[in-house]
């Protein structure tokens, strides 16, 4: 296993580096990051192959949630069917995550942008581990920073630990801090590609190059 520690605790209001690791998971292995030391994650055990035809690794057939109902951060109810005929690019942080999640949501903007005259039809879902403090008004602040379309859903701690976490395969758990409201999220990075008709297809690694999830993404839309 190889992985990539983030230093001792820093100081309150000092951002910690990402933590990446390698977790063998089927053929391959799964790319795994964190706001803090990670931990394994469920999405590990999720398996996938090489395929191809894509750059992600293809978990399509893959043990995953097939919907969510969740309150998006305007207070509307969705679900995967609200984008039928989108590609989905499903991605789990939280609004003070100092690196990861902000360097993937900068990167999905790169995706829409490559994607041209598709733009719009690659929809950009923020799942918030930490509904503790992420409430809808500062998630719609802080998708605003990214664009317009992108969306944030608020899971009710409940929600987060009964069914979309175990459903999504995603790994998340509170690191203290030096002070009860200074805590940070350990949770699992990557983002989930969800096809046209709602099926779980791909995931791409954290840190890949827009070209090539750009380049998933459009094979997706090109599925008949």
């Amino acid at each position: 296993m190889q992985s990539l520690h983030s230093p001792s605790a820093p100081a309150a209001g000092q951002p910690r580096r990402a933590a990446l690791r390698w977790i063998g998971a089927g053929a391959g292995g799964l790319l795994l990051a964190a706001c803090d030391v990670g931990s394994v994650s469920e999405l590990g055990k999720a398996g996938g192959l090489p395929n191809a035809k894509f750059n992600s690794l293809d978990i399509s057939g893959g043990k995953y949630a097939k919907d969510f109902s969740l309150l998006d951060m305007n207070g509307q109810r969705r679900s995967v069917a609200d984008f039928r005929g989108k590609v989905i690019g499903m991605f789990f942080g939280y609004t003070q995550c100092p690196d990861v999640c902000p360097t993937t949501l900068t990167e999905m903007v790169q995706v829409k942008q490559l994607l041209g005259a598709d733009a719009d039809r690659f929809q950009v879902i923020f799942v918030t581990v930490d509904p503790e403090r992420d409430t809808p008004a500062l998630l719609k602040e802080y998708m605003a920073n990214f664009g317009p379309d992108f969306l944030a859903l608020v899971p009710t701690p409940e929600e987060l630990r009964k069914t979309i976490a175990p459903g999504y395969r995603v790994y998340y758990k509170k690191v203290p801090g030096s002070k009860p409201e200074h805590y940070t999220m350990d949770h699992t990075a990557g983002t989930l590609l969800i096809d046209k008709q709602g099926r779980m297809r791909l995931h791409s690694n954290y840190g890949a190059k827009p070209e090539l999830v750009a380049a998933d993404v459009k094979a997706l839309l090109a599925e008949s």
